[in-house]
């Protein structure tokens, strides 16, 4: 049998998967097992038989089961959960990275459906929702007490179809109205433009297509920006994850050598670590990575990647925090487990649950004017999430009390200057400004300066 790892951070409209084989456990021998579990399991089977008689509507036995199955596992962390043959027939549709919906990435908290990303060129997106929202009536029908299925199931739908949403907005006076119309949401890995001398490679997910794309987004713009190519900007905001395999393959195109991950286990040995195979396709040019609340797991594995191997610089907010590795265990022939079975660590032995990836240079995204209203939604504020026994250190840093001039400009400043993206304008600015730096310093040989293809910081 084959199992599936998984580095998503809630239920996702778009998501995707990874196939690792994963030995089958051995069973545990009767005699190992405490006499209290006995009595445990006694009691489960009591309360299900009380229920099962005298509960005021007729309920079936396999929603009985399946509810008690779903409890145990909610019970452990956000992202371990039981799949039917509807979720694995989702799942199976998202990894092929197409279906028929709006292109969102949603999570459940205290009954409430929240937006944790919009995906790119998608009817949310269009439509403007932005990560944090709650979704709180679908078509005038309250979500308060549905299941994170249900309401995902009724977004979904045959394209062409409209449907109602009503969005809460923190921040925002009154709930805002939006009809959406459900199309094919083909969910498109990786976009790319040479901006002036600067290439920027958007990575909206981490499906099958992303590693091979990134390397043909990287080489077009090789051939199209030509000898004057300053560097590259690597944008994975609101980036909720996917493939392990895939987030190592986007970190090995941009270094030479070293570890970009490591998975461990329950047991202390049960280490696997994923290292770079060589051949830095953009020959060491300067590479700037912005992240933000959005961007989790895979994602994380990529800026901590390039970070701790002091290949990019990091711009942006503080990412999600989903430091855990998830496992579909096969049940049957259309159902399974998705378990956490692991977490995950940068190369310097970081470890990305709860703490996230923190930027080299905080940027806020000065041209949202809901920045400081809009509430940040990351791991560390899912029930049940992981804990991370290592917090992140508070940095001491001395602060005279005046803003910073770097962003000090009005949204008015910058729309007049044509900027509708300061985080991405910054970051096109910064590789603009080390490109030519660097270009010098890897002519003029060692005694000019950094060689080696390490970004300038």
């Amino acid at each position: 049998m084959r199992a599936l790892s998984l580095l998503i951070p809630a239920l996702l409209l778009s998501s995707s998967l990874t196939a690792q084989a994963v030995a089958p456990a051995a069973p545990v021998a009767d005699a190992a097992r405490p006499a209290d579990t006995y009595k445990q399991l006694d009691t489960l089977m009591d309360v299900f038989l009380k229920v099962r008689e005298t509960y005021v509507d007729k309920v079936d036995d396999k929603t009985l089961i399946e509810g008690a199955i779903n409890g145990m596992l909610a019970s452990l962390d956000p992202h371990s959960s039981y799949l039917d043959a509807r979720d694995n027939a989702n799942m199976k549709s998202q990894t092929e990275g197409e279906y028929g919906g709006l292109g969102l990435t949603v999570t459940q908290e205290d009954g409430a459906v929240k937006v944790v990303s919009p995906t790119d060129e998608t009817p949310a997106a269009r439509a403007g929702i932005k990560a944090g929202d709650f979704i709180t009536h679908l078509d005038g029908n309250l979500l308060f007490g549905s299941t994170l299925n249900d309401a995902v199931d009724r977004m979904r739908g045959t394209p062409g179809t409209k449907i109602r949403l009503t969005i809460v907005r923190p921040g925002s006076a009154k709930p805002m109205e939006m009809t959406l119309t459900r199309e094919i949401v083909k969910i498109r890995p990786v976009r790319f433009e040479a901006r002036g001398a600067v290439g920027l490679i958007r990575i909206a997910s981490f499906n099958r297509q992303t590693g091979p794309a990134t390397r043909d987004a990287i080489a077009s713009l090789q051939k199209s920006i030509g000898p004057s190519l300053a560097g590259y900007v690597i944008d994975l905001r609101s980036n909720p994850g996917g493939l392990l395999d895939q987030a190592i393959d986007v970190s090995d195109a941009f270094m030479t050598r070293g570890e970009i991950v490591s998975q461990r286990g329950r047991a202390k040995e049960d280490i696997q670590r994923y290292y770079a195979r060589g051949d830095d396709l953009t020959q060491g040019k300067p590479v700037v990575v912005l992240i933000d609340e959005g961007s989790a797991s895979a994602s994380e594995i990529v800026a901590g990647a390039l970070q701790d191997s002091k290949r990019a610089l990091v711009l942006g907010q503080r990412s999600f925090g989903k430091g855990s590795v998830q496992t579909l265990l096969p049940l049957s022939a259309d159902t399974g487990l998705r378990l956490t079975t692991a977490r995950y660590f940068t190369p310097s032995g970081r470890s990305v649950q709860e703490n996230g990836i923190e930027p080299d240079i905080n940027v806020p995204q000065l041209t949202d004017p809901d920045r400081k209203e809009r509430p940040r939604v990351r791991e560390a504020d899912l029930r049940n999430h992981l804990i991370n026994e290592k917090k992140a250190d508070d940095k001491l840093i001395e602060d005279d009390g005046k803003p910073d001039p770097r962003f000090a400009e009005t949204i008015e400043s910058l729309r007049k200057r044509g900027v509708t993206d300061f985080q991405l304008d910054y970051a096109l600015r910064l590789v603009g400004r080390l490109g030519p730096v660097q270009s010098a310093a890897l002519a003029a040989g060692p005694a000019g300066g950094a060689a080696g293809g390490a970004t300038p910081k």
